[in-house]
């Protein structure tokens, strides 16, 4: 059964905000590295935002001050608040779990982690 289910995807227009979510199951989010990758047509998949489970965040240069990654530990849930969105950020977002337990720190490099979401599709419009 799938961990890891994203949702909240969609169209908006440029300078609009949109909030995904990743319901995590059969795992406790907060004992492992979490992150938001996304992968636009022709390009390679890319980090977005990372958690560690410390707590710690690290993002992108080029979504710094516009998203902002969290999570519930009641809801098991991870979120990405995405404000200020741009053409630029079309593309399947993905939210993923670094399986080894309590590492510090977070990553956005994508070799780490090994459990993945299906996917949602974010489109902004100009």
């Amino acid at each position: 059964a799938q961990v890891l289910v994203e949702s909240g995807g969609g169209s908006v227009q440029a300078g609009g905000s949109l909030r995904l979510s990743c319901a995590a199951s059969k795992f406790a989010i907060t004992l492992f590295r979490m992150a938001w990758f996304r992968q636009a047509p022709g390009k390679e998949r890319e980090g977005v935002a990372g958690i560690g489970y410390d707590g710690s965040t690290t993002y992108a240069d080029s979504v710094k001050g516009r998203f902002t990654i969290s999570r519930d530990k009641f809801k098991n849930t991870l979120y990405l608040q995405m404000n200020s969105l741009n053409p630029e950020d079309t593309a399947v977002y993905y939210c993923a779990r670094d399986v080894r337990l309590m590492v510090a720190g977070s990553s956005l490099n994508k070799e780490e982690y090994a459990d993945w979401g299906q996917g949602t599709q974010v489109t902004v419009s100009s």
